[in-house]
């Protein structure tokens, strides 16, 4: 006789009705958010930590996840912050040298929600072709769902449009950072001796975003999101960074935007990732729009229109800047191969520049780790 189908232990319920079942691993409960996919072929671990994250269950489409575990150097940030995750087979025994810990347990310790044996490539294509849906995650190890709770708690869910997520994030208060990237045998090393002064404003900062801004020569004090253009300046900085993060980008800039208009308006030089890069955008009057699935993932093709050079980068975003809004005095530097959205702004008269992607390739490319290196070159240009 053909073996008993284990009883489910987890389910995906999808605003609309549909639902997944499968083996739930990690924390047990429930969780509602929105649902995206990510097609990158490692770093889970990177990406459940990274704050961009917030409010989103994670499905992944590469079938392989926890075959290498979990260690403490992989953090993005203190701890998990993607609501939950959604994978095709059950995470394996670690074969790594680096794994301390199994993911199962590290999500368990962590509160994030796991669940296995879904048909992934189905539900990749049900996000492509009706958007992100709002879902409610559920683990019970007895297999006990209110399936029409569930729905109607995905149904309630507000979203992420006019949410903003960075003040939940965000550092609680200002500190310096010196860490550098990491490099064989010695792992992360720390920056000394003088650099130049970059105050980086975390609107959920990942930590390999900062240590590649300390490689490239940075001094870095890292303010809260909520920092105003009198803190920033206080600290007469050589540069400003503005970070990734989550939620929608015109809520948080609300306050950032003026924050960094005044800053621009001192000729300080600015460089600007993910968030960051539409915050910035938002500050020079374009606008964002949310997208249908959005880009995650870490074989994203862009263009860089100047110097006709494609570039392999690693992408995480819901929300983009709308090109047709970008004023005058504005160029659209980059853009995106697979939707010809945009990826990239500078300001033809001032040093400031920013790129929707993550240069930092954790995980991912290293195609454009030189933006950091353009981002030291303008500061010193100033000096």
């Amino acid at each position: 006789m053909p073996a008993a189908t284990p009883r489910p232990t987890a389910c995906l319920t999808l605003a609309d009705g549909t639902v997944f079942y499968g083996q739930g691993f990690g924390a047990t409960g429930e969780t509602v958010a929105e649902l995206c996919f990510n097609t990158a072929m490692t770093g889970y671990q990177e990406i459940m930590t990274d704050p961009s994250y917030a409010g989103q269950v994670v499905t992944f489409t590469f079938p392989h996840v926890g075959n290498v575990g979990v260690n403490a150097e992989d953090d993005e940030t203190a701890a998990p912050v993607a609501a939950g995750m959604v994978v095709k087979w059950d995470p394996t025994e670690p074969s790594n040298w680096r794994a301390t810990e199994r993911l199962t347990g590290w999500l368990a310790r962590r509160g994030r929600i796991g669940m296995g044996g879904v048909d992934t490539r189905r539900l990749t294509r049900a996000i492509r072709q009706q958007g992100a849906p709002h879902v409610a995650l559920a683990h019970d190890p007895e297999g006990r769902f209110d399936i029409e709770k569930l729905v109607a708690r995905a149904r309630g869910w507000s979203g992420l449009v006019g949410l903003d997520l960075a003040k939940d994030v965000t550092c609680a208060q200002s500190y310096r950072w010196d860490e550098m990237r990491w490099a064989w045998p010695e792992g992360y090393a720390r920056r000394e001796g003088p650099g130049h002064r970059v105050v980086a404003i975390d609107y959920g900062a990942k930590r390999n975003i900062l240590r590649c801004l300390a490689s490239a020569g940075c001094d870095v004090t890292v303010l809260p999101a909520t920092a105003t253009a009198e803190d920033v300046l206080a600290l007469n900085p050589d540069g400003v960074f503005l970070s990734n993060g989550p939620g929608d980008p015109a809520a948080t800039g609300e306050y950032a935007v003026p924050m960094i208009q005044k800053v621009l308006d001192k000729g300080v030089p600015l460089f600007g990732i993910c968030l960051g890069h539409q915050m910035l955008a938002l500050a020079l009057g374009a606008r964002t729009i949310k997208m249908n699935h959005g880009h995650h993932g870490a074989n994203h093709p862009v263009k860089d229109l100047e110097t006709g050079k494609v570039e392999i980068t690693s992408m995480n975003h819901g929300f983009t800047v709308d090109s047709q809004t970008l004023p005058k005095g504005v160029v659209e530097t980059h853009v995106s191969l697979f939707d010809g959205s945009n990826c990239g702004i500078r300001m033809a008269d001032r040093p400031a520049f920013s790129v929707q992607y993550h240069p930092e390739a954790s995980p991912g490319p290293q195609d454009s780790y030189y933006l950091f290196e353009r981002f030291a070159a303008a500061m010193a240009e100033r000096a």
